[in-house]
């Protein structure tokens, strides 16, 4: 079965990226038009505050013409018929005259051209009250001449010219109020503008990002279905791939089982003939001794050494390499014991038996000084005898290859990571050269000084035990450095059959 590659979330990162862009540009379009809404808020209060202000100068401006209108109206009166309650009014409309000068003098101080109009005003009412001063004291000729020209006299000429300048700055108030609403309305004409353009420009990048989301989410969702797709080829694969390891492994036990069984019968002949060598040699020297004491004739020199010499060494180098054989062939078999056991997962305390090797290895520990500590480990569910192997095996090797004139410290802890339970055996010995640390999980290979006794089975069997219980076993280390083993292991285990 080949397996094809899962698509990527989305085309590529451009899709990521537009989609970001676009989130941002939506961002600064709404806090554009939030800065909007402050600034033409600001300018209606601005607009408004001037509006307000240009009616409040009319406002003052009528009240000034009113009062100048009836202090004319009041003087003709006081000089045709004399009437005192004629003077009071004249009195009360200058009273409110200047009253709403003052005012303007106060409202014009941003405009300098209506604050002089305003002042002209001010000269006007002044003269015309230095003029009725002086005309209500005329008498006889004097005060008929005014009286029949009245309608063409100087206070006349004031009121009238006074009039032209209120008329004149009530134009130029009117013309500042269709300014400022002009204003106001481009203002608000740029506001609605403002906000639609935003708005637009919202509901695009809405629909922009909606539409870049709903497509990644669908190749995501493809990709879910493909990957799902993946997964099961995949687990089929892995079946698969078990069953062939699982027949190939079943007929290395077995090809192990016979070939240890047929070695084992010439080994046991060899031994056999060794024996009866090492007799002949015996009875061979005891005829020299006899030779010796009796004067018979002795071998010539080169038998003498053949027998004496050459022939104990060849016994020897056969005995010690029979024996060698035969612990290998035992290691064999014991490897294929192992092999065709069945595995029975059950739920193990990692603790209590790292502890319990730790007791069966007290008198080596105190014997060399080493201090190992044992934390607390998570629980997993395995076989029992395997794993027990396995920590006895990783422990062991730490505690026999420690560093010379260095004082042992060995540690084992462990935790759990996505599933998997990782127990790590560390220590602060001899270490291991990089280039050796795939080697030292072949059979019958060793790695540093060989001065510890050990065939190279240990490593390779404990590897071997956590393949069959769903896990491995890896190594970090360098020369000098000390090790840390690390054993993986599934938290739980279902097992198989006998075989797996």
């Amino acid at each position: 079965m080949k397996l094809g590659k899962p698509a990527p979330l989305g085309r590529d990162a451009r899709a990521n990226r537009a989609i970001i862009v676009l989130l941002g540009v939506g961002f600064a379009a709404l806090l554009f038009a939030a800065a909007a809404v402050f600034w033409v808020q600001r300018d209606n209060e601005a607009s408004a505050a001037l509006v307000s202000h240009t009616l409040a100068v009319e406002v003052r401006l009528g009240g000034f013409a009113s009062s100048n209108e009836r202090l004319e109206t009041a003087r003709r009166g006081l000089l045709l018929t004399g009437n005192p309650a004629f003077a009071t009014i004249m009195g009360e409309a200058e009273v409110s005259a200047r009253k709403n000068l003052a005012a303007m003098m106060d409202l014009t101080r941003d405009n300098p051209t209506q604050q002089q109009r305003t002042a002209r005003l001010r000269a006007l009412l002044d003269a015309y009250g230095t003029y009725h001063r002086r005309s209500v004291q005329l008498t006889g000729a004097a005060r008929q001449e005014m009286l029949a020209n009245f309608m063409n006299d100087t206070g006349v000429g004031y009121v009238r010219e006074a009039r032209r300048v209120v008329e004149t700055m009530l134009d130029e108030e009117l013309r500042l109020l269709r300014s400022r609403e002009a204003r106001q309305k481009q203002t608000q004409f740029l506001f609605t503008a403002t906000l639609a353009g935003t708005g637009l420009l919202i509901l695009i990048v809405a629909a922009a990002t909606l539409f870049l989301v709903r497509r990644n989410l669908a190749e995501l969702r493809d990709s879910r279905e493909e990957l799902n797709n993946l997964n099961a080829g995949l687990e089929q694969l892995v079946d698969a791939r078990t069953a062939e390891l699982q027949r190939a492994n079943s007929e290395i036990q077995r090809f192990a089982y016979i070939v240890s069984h047929d070695l084992r019968s010439p080994l046991v002949n060899v031994m056999g003939f060794t024996a009866e060598l090492e007799a002949a040699r015996k009875a061979i020297a005891g005829y020299i001794e006899r030779s010796d004491a009796e004067g018979w004739a002795a071998p010539d020199r080169d038998t003498r050494l053949a027998i004496d010499e050459d022939l104990p060494e060849a016994i020897g180098f056969i005995r010690s390499s029979t024996q060698k054989m035969d612990r290998l062939i035992n290691a064999i078999l014991q490897l294929s014991r192992q092999g065709r056991r069945t595995l029975a997962p059950e739920h193990l305390d990692l603790t209590a038996i790292a502890s319990g090797i730790s007791d069966s290895l007290h008198h080596r520990v105190e014997e060399t000084g080493t201090t190992l500590t044992i934390e607390p480990l998570p629980p997993v569910v395995n076989d029992r005898v395997a794993v027990e192997q396995i920590l006895s095996n990783l422990i062991e090797n730490a505690l026999k290859y420690l560093k010379p004139g260095v004082k042992g410290q060995i540690g084992v802890t462990g935790r759990t990571e996505y599933g998997r339970v990782i127990v790590e055996v560390s220590d602060n010995g001899r270490g291991i050269d990089p280039r050796d640390h795939e080697r030292i999980f072949d059979l019958f290979r060793r790695s540093g000084a060989q001065d510890q006794p050990g065939e190279g089975i240990g490593l390779a069997h404990a590897r071997a035990l956590a393949y069959r219980l769903g896990g491995f076993i890896e190594v970090a280390s360098a020369l000098g450095e000390g090790s840390t083993f690390r054993l993986i292991l599934p938290s739980e285990w279902r097992g198989g059959n006998g075989d797996d």
